[in-house]
Order: structure tokens, then sequence, then C-alpha cells
């Protein structure tokens, strides 16, 4: 009986000692849709954390992307996020018309990652060339409330369109919008994600597409966090030409439940592996250490920046 006594009493100051990254032993990814760009990415880190974080589960979930994931941190359901800037802006601020009751509070930021580009695309056949030619033509805008539906609206207030002027607003994830056009049930889809994403390139490699333009003028109007870009030629199957867009900022995102020596394990591993995000999809290439620190509307975490302390871009 003694022996066991001390045995559990031993085990209880193992447990007291040991370090905090390895008290909290489960990391759940929260990503979006899989036909999306932040899945595969998320699977990728998930995959780095559990080969790399000694005693630590990952798993990987699929969601609704920014809003949805914003809101799953909040509510302590979720380690780690991706997150459009726009989304995660709105969330600090607590913004109810983009699906934030109240100021999410406990949300902290691990780094910046890589542009999401707003890409229109519509069939060839449906004759939108154009984001004036949306007015009357059916569009689909993302999941409701979506980081993707967010975008939706700002860019055709921009170009002086709302949903009413539309034909038909669609509601639909990706891989969704892309099933409806093929079948000639959809002229158009706008997805925000990374250059090369599997819904498009499924799109175009069976249908002749268009991908419609966002001018400078029109990214102007709405100001940051968008910015103008470049789509290049060539990104997706028949698209021969540099298409203007605009494109938003991508944040990985924890909160403050999270342990500093966690969130520093998180973040350190993230940037200390980048050539195996880049091999899980092209988005990863544009990862970069020297941007990570930079930009965000919410604070870093406090183990990001002991990280960052570090690699002196923090001082």
């Amino acid at each position: 009986m003694k022996i066991r006594i001390i045995a559990a009493a031993l085990a209880t100051v193992a447990a007291l000692s040991a370090p905090a990254a390895y008290a909290q032993n489960f990391i759940n990814v929260l990503t979006g849709g899989t036909s999306g760009v932040y899945y595969p990415l998320g699977v990728a880190i998930g995959k780095i954390y559990s080969d790399k974080i000694p005693g630590v589960k990952t798993q990987v979930q699929a969601t609704k992307a920014s809003v949805e994931n914003l809101i799953l941190l909040q509510q302590g359901r979720g380690e780690i996020a991706f997150s459009l800037g726009d989304s995660l802006k709105a969330a600090w601020d607590g913004d109810e018309e983009a699906g934030f009751k109240a100021k999410l509070d406990k949300l902290r930021v691990i780094g910046a990652i890589y542009p999401n580009y707003i890409q229109i695309v519509a069939t060839a056949e449906s004759g939108i060339k154009t984001l004036a030619d949306l007015k009357g033509k059916s569009l689909s805008v993302g999941a409701p409330k979506s980081g993707t539906e967010l975008n939706s609206r700002a860019i055709l207030a921009a170009a002086g369109l709302t949903y009413k002027d539309l034909g038909k607003v669609e509601y639909l994830p990706f891989a969704e919008s892309v099933d409806l056009m093929k079948n000639r049930q959809l002229g158009a889809t706008l997805q925000s994600a990374g250059l090369g994403v599997a819904s498009l390139r499924d799109l175009s490699s069976s249908s002749s597409i268009t991908v419609v333009s966002v001018p400078k003028e029109t990214v102007d109007k709405i100001g940051p966090p968008f910015v103008s870009v470049i789509i290049p030629a060539n990104t997706y199957t028949g698209q021969d030409k540099d298409v203007p867009s605009a494109a938003v900022i991508n944040y990985l995102v924890t909160s403050s439940a999270v342990s500093d020596d966690l969130a520093y394990q998180m973040t350190k591993l993230v940037f200390e592996n980048l050539p195996e995000l880049a091999n899980s999809h092209a988005a990863g290439r544009e990862i970069k250490l020297e941007t990570a620190a930079t930009g965000s509307p919410v604070p870093l975490h406090p183990g990001a920046i002991r990280f960052y302390k570090e690699k002196g871009l923090i001082k």
C-alpha cells in the first residue's frame, strides 16, 4: 500500500514538473474544405507536429474555414487555425455583420503566411468577362459568413454591385461550386485561396473558363487588408494571360489558452519546415519567415514572440 502511495506521489510530482508543451498533448488543426488550400497545408502541419513534438497527438479538422475556425478557437475547440486577415480583424473587433456576436478576445497569432488570391472564374459560355458582367448572372460566393463570402461582399461592393444585382447567389464551398459549373447550373464562382487551388484546376481541366479581372482601382476602393496582385498566366488551363486581382494575407492563429511553450514549438516547427509545406501545396512556397511577424490585426502569442525574438525579427 505504501509503495503504491509513494509511486502515485512520484507520478504527480513528475507530471507537475513536466514541460508545459507536453502537458498539453493534443493539437487540433482547424483548416477549411478539403478541396481548398488550408486543408493540405493543415495536413502537412499536423504531420510535422506529430512527428516532431514528443508525446503530442494531432487531428486535422475540415471546416468552413476562417470564421468558423476563429469561433472554434475562442471556444477552446482547436489549438491552431487558418484565417484570412479581414476575418481575423472582424473577429477581434466583434463585427456582428461578419458573423461574430462579440469580440473574440482569446485569439492570438502564430504568424502571417501566404496571400489568399481572390479568384473569380466563369465558364466561357456564361459570357462573363468583367465584374460588370456579373449583373444578372449566377455566382457562388462561398459558404455563408465564411472568409470567402466576406471577400465576395467587399469585391462586389467596390465594383458597385450587391447580391441583389446578381441573377442568383449560391453559398457553396469550392468543390460544390465547381460541380454546378460543370453541369451548366452556375455561371461563376469566387474563390479566395492560394494560387492553383485544386477546385479551379479541376474546373479548368474539364471546361473552358474565363478568369475575371479585379482591376487595381477596384482594389484601391477597398483598401487594407486587400492588396493588388497578379494571377500569373497559365495558373489554370486555358488562362493564357496575366490577370489583375486582389489578395488578402492569411494567418495561422491560436488562442491564449495554449501554453507559451506549445505555441513556441508550433511556431518554430512551421517556419523551420517550410519545404514540407511547399511540397504539400504551391501556396506553401509563398510563406516567408521574414514577413511572419508583421501586419497582424491581433496580438502575437507570447510563445510566437519568443521564437521571433530568437530570429531577430522582434527586438
